[in-house]
């Protein structure tokens, strides 16, 4: 046609797309299968090819429908402020899976870590329960609240913001829960679940031992991986909550050893209230 200029898409050359998928891995913290073929203008066969290519020279971990970052090592101990930055989405739609277990009059133990900080968030506008807790953070979070908080006391972890140590162990082994929220750095459904610090998981064994339900709450990214010092095994877990894109085997594993498995989205409250919406318009029609 006359007066038109006709451009053609320059293809992407197939390593300048696997680094783009790394920085796009960098900056989200996750990248999906279709979202990826839908950028990148190529079939999800190719995807799926780059992904597996990638998860095999060990610059990621592959995942049912996407992949996730390569894991750490076992001696690997992000700040709480790193953390925060990762998997945010996932962890706000945990937390709001793991506040409706919670039933008035309760004791809930939440332990350090930005999951067990969303799930305070959460939690904050409850009437009549006690929160017991080994996280500075958390507590600070809640002081402003209705709630009873318990502070464990303890030698300060300033990378966590937790408490450790025999005067946090001994405070737990005095007190009795309902449930208790445990977030990890590993999760491994062979060996089980694991942080990068002695002290903490020592910690952490007490608050298991104190309570009555085990919850483990942690995103995907911490399947398949182990940290230094081992926390429990999974038969120890009553339940776990996660985000889709937990390793289908994994999941399915843990269901088989009788751990009830509840499985969020992120983009579950975006959708709820759309759908509100929706129902206010037609209601008006």
């Amino acid at each position: 046609m006359d007066g038109l200029l006709l451009l053609r898409v320059q293809p992407m050359l197939i390593e300048e797309r696997r680094r783009a998928i790394l920085e796009t891995l960098r900056t989200d913290g996750r990248v999906l299968v279709a979202e990826l073929g839908r950028r990148f203008h190529t079939s999800q066969v190719t995807i799926r090819k780059d992904l597996e290519i990638l998860h095999t020279t060990g610059k990621i971990h592959r995942t049912h429908g996407g992949a996730l970052p390569a894991h750490e090592g076992a001696l690997e101990d992000p700040t709480l402020r790193e953390k925060e930055k990762l998997h945010r989405k996932e962890k706000i739609q945990i937390a709001t899976a793991a506040a409706r277990m919670v039933e008035e009059g309760q004791v809930v133990i939440l332990d350090s870590g930005t999951t067990t900080t969303a799930i305070a968030r959460a939690l904050r506008h409850h009437q009549n329960l006690t929160i017991i807790t080994n996280a500075v953070n958390i507590a600070a979070e809640l002081a402003g609240s209705s709630l009873e908080v318990i502070l464990t006391g303890g030698t300060l972890r300033k990378n966590s913001f937790s408490l450790v140590g025999p005067i946090a162990e001994e405070t737990l082994r005095r007190l009795n829960a309902d449930i208790l929220f445990l977030g990890v750095d590993g999760f491994d459904v062979q060996s089980g679940l694991s942080t990068p610090n002695l002290l903490e998981a020592k910690v952490n064994r007490a608050m298991m031992d104190v309570a009555r339900i085990v919850v483990a709450v942690c995103d995907s990214s911490k399947f398949g991986r182990r940290s230094l010092s081992m926390i429990a095994p999974p038969s120890a877990v009553h339940r776990v909550i996660t985000d889709r894109l937990a390793p289908k085997n994994d999941i399915a594993q843990m269901r088989k050893a009788g751990i009830e498995v509840t499985q969020v989205h992120a983009g579950q409250r975006q959708a709820s209230a759309s759908a509100r919406k929706s129902r206010a318009h037609k209601s008006d029609q």
